[in-house]
């Protein structure tokens, strides 16, 4: 890599990035300490027992750090009671101030606990998401104004040994900096800096950065452009990597490994929050899963390293393909699910798969997350499929049953053979295999598509050099990513495949998805983790998305049940985006992807938004679902289930 698209030791070989120690009280983040994991409890800070049983069900998941929201000065006095009550019971976990708007909390707290977290786009600075035009003298006027009010924290901090979390927000950035970056990694990372700045004039370095978003495209661009630029300016802060408002279940799952995940395969992050609309400690599990991953990772087989990386990690762009039926060119990835290991093949098999078939009126039945195509290796079957499904023999099955099927290839027979499909053929494919030869004649073959497979333990970042000597060879041969996965529980399976393919997926890699699992789960849960994985990387959306915060003490409402009531409604809205938001500081900003926002703005109390609008003020809670729905109504987003 060039220095000016760096943001890592190396896209091949598994290294750290070597980061500053920062102490969080006992507990070190950064330098050569292991990866931390952190959550945040969702009770009422004023809830002393509350807040400090959950903190302890936390510490005894695994949760090595514990943030609490401190929204005003009395909550921020109450850290002190929460602190000697953890203590009193044996627990000195080290606990974080969660700071928003209210300088004077932030300051009270940082004389209490072992770290304070702000967030630049509301400590101090301005966010009514108006379009406002700033002249160089009154952008630089506003900074010194934020400079002044920020100071005093930074001098407390440094008094006191106190770490800060710079942590912005992708929804929160401020009426100033969107007016200069617009609503960009690049202006995150600006926002970050300016803060960071402040800290370095008074010499001040207990400092951990984060760029959070609800998009994994804009979480792996901004942490990224933030490292490059730390690289520019000799500065190497620990990071704290998280995807906000990731959900729950299997979906706040794979969207958190896709954004956490792929970074993490790349060396950077020294301390995870994985943020799910669920109990804080179900969150700790999950953070060590992606974790432990690579706590060997480095003792991979050897990866030549890519000295042309014609990649931009900035940015997304979508590799440019040829288009072979519905794989490539400008189509969605395509999703191939494998039954070559299944015992006996029938219509019933498929219907785990998205298609059901109707005895009575001899019809398929096909859902928006049915797969693409079937591989069956050497089995056959004797009966109709849905037209929109295609089937994937292995080449000498297929010889003997070329109908409404197509072949795979190794690599050595696709060389040798003569006899091929005049539409498709899947030609399987190692970075080892990857010969001039079988280049040479991929680039004159529009039937051919690549199925890339790897054995590496660092197998990302093989699959991405395959990518890389593809198009440096100006091959646009469509790819679709396969992994091999076994022995695996449902959860891993989703964080593994998630992080795996998800780290192409975000860069613009891969034109389809195979996960091949042995004894990993139900052919369904397999199935969905595919199209979990492609919405949420962005690149072909399924279903509705839920931009659903994971509460906290701010929170106005049972966010679960809430989250629960409106997916019941509305999971049929295939790419409606509905922000649910717990209170006004994770309101119109964390939704900022959102197309619809139910936010809780007093108890008992909803706000409706439109994008950034609001809409409807402080709805009674009991009617606000249902309002939810003719708001969608209104705007054309409804269709009947």
């Amino acid at each position: 890599m060039s220095s000016e698209n760096k943001y890592c030791n190396s896209l091949t070989q598994y290294q750290r990035f070597k980061t500053r120690e920062v102490m969080i009280g006992s507990v070190g983040i950064g330098g050569d300490n292991p990866i931390r994991v952190q959550s945040m409890t969702t009770t009422d800070t004023m809830d002393t027992i509350g807040t400090v049983e959950q903190s302890i069900r936390m510490i005894d998941a695994g949760c090595e750090i514990v943030r609490i929201t401190a929204p005003s000065k009395k909550e921020a006095e109450n850290l002190a009671n929460i602190k000697a009550e953890l203590v009193k019971r044996g627990y000195n976990t080290p606990l974080v101030a969660d700071i928003h708007f209210t300088p004077n909390a932030a300051e009270i707290a940082a004389t209490i606990v072992e770290k304070v977290r702000v967030n630049p786009g509301n400590y101090a600075d301005k966010k009514k998401f108006e379009e406002i035009e700033y002249t160089d003298e009154s952008y630089q006027s506003e900074l010194e104004r934020i400079r002044e009010r920020f100071i005093p924290l930074v001098k407390i901090c440094k008094e006191h040994k106190t770490a800060m979390r710079i942590g912005t927000n992708h929804g929160s950035l401020s009426d100033r900096i969107m007016s200069r970056y617009g609503d960009s990694p690049l202006g995150m990372v600006e926002s970050a800096m300016e803060f960071l700045r402040i800290c370095r004039e008074f010499d001040y370095h207990d400092i951990v950065l984060s760029m959070k978003a609800s998009n994994t495209l804009v979480v792996v661009q901004a942490y990224r452009l933030l490292v490059n630029n730390m690289m520019a300016e000799d500065m190497n802060y620990p990071l704290h990597l998280g995807v906000t408002e990731a959900g729950e279940a299997e979906d706040g799952r794979i969207k958190s490994a896709v954004g956490i995940g792929t970074l993490l395969e790349d060396g950077l992050g020294d301390t995870i929050r994985v943020s799910l609309t669920e109990e804080p400690e179900f969150e700790i599990p999950v953070a060590q899963e992606l974790v432990k991953r690579y706590d060997i990772r480095a003792e991979h087989e050897p990866i030549e390293a890519i000295t042309n990386n014609p990649i931009n990690s900035f940015e997304y762009n979508r590799r440019t393909t040829n288009e072979v039926m519905n794989i490539g060119g400008k189509n969605v990835p395509v999703v191939i699910h494998d039954f070559c290991l299944k015992e006996k093949v029938t219509p019933a098999s498929f219907f785990a798969l998205g298609y059901n078939y109707s005895v009575p009126l001899d019809k398929w039945n096909i859902s928006d997350m049915a797969c693409d195509y079937v591989f069956l290796g050497n089995k056959t079957i004797d009966f109709e499929v849905p037209g929109t499904l295609g089937i994937i023999y292995n080449y000498k099955t297929w010889l003997s049953n070329k109908s409404n099927a197509y072949p795979f290839l190794s690599a050595k027979e696709y060389l040798a053979a003569n006899d091929l499909s005049e539409v498709m053929n899947m030609v399987y494919v190692t970075l080892s295999e990857l010969s001039e030869e079988l280049i040479l004649k991929l680039k004159s073959d529009k039937t051919a598509v690549i199925m890339i497979d790897t054995y590496n333990n660092h197998g990302m970042a093989e699959q991405r050099k395959l990518f890389t000597e593809l198009m440096n060879n100006n091959c646009n041969t469509p790819v679709v990513i396969g992994r091999a996965y076994g022995d695996l529980t449902q959860e891993q399976l989703q964080l593994h495949a998630s992080t795996d393919m998800g780290a192409l997926l975000v860069d613009g890699l891969g034109d389809g998805v195979f996960i091949a699992a042995e004894n990993c789960g139900s052919d369904k849960m397999i199935n969905e983790t595919a199209f979990g994985i492609l919405q949420a990387t962005r690149t072909r959306i399924s279903k509705t998305e839920y931009i659903s915060c994971p509460s906290c003490g701010r929170t106005l409402f049972d966010l679960q049940e809430t989250t629960a009531k409106i997916r019941a409604v509305t999971s049929h809205l295939k790419g409606v985006k509905i922000g649910i938001m717990g209170c006004i500081v994770n309101g119109p900003g964390e939704m900022a992807d959102a197309d619809y926002g139910y936010v809780g703005t007093g108890v008992g109390k909803i706000t409706l938004y439109k994008e950034k609008e609001v809409v409807q003020r402080n709805i009674p809670e009991k009617d606000a679902v249902n309002e939810l729905i003719n708001l969608i109504k209104i705007h054309g987003d409804w269709v009947e289930a």
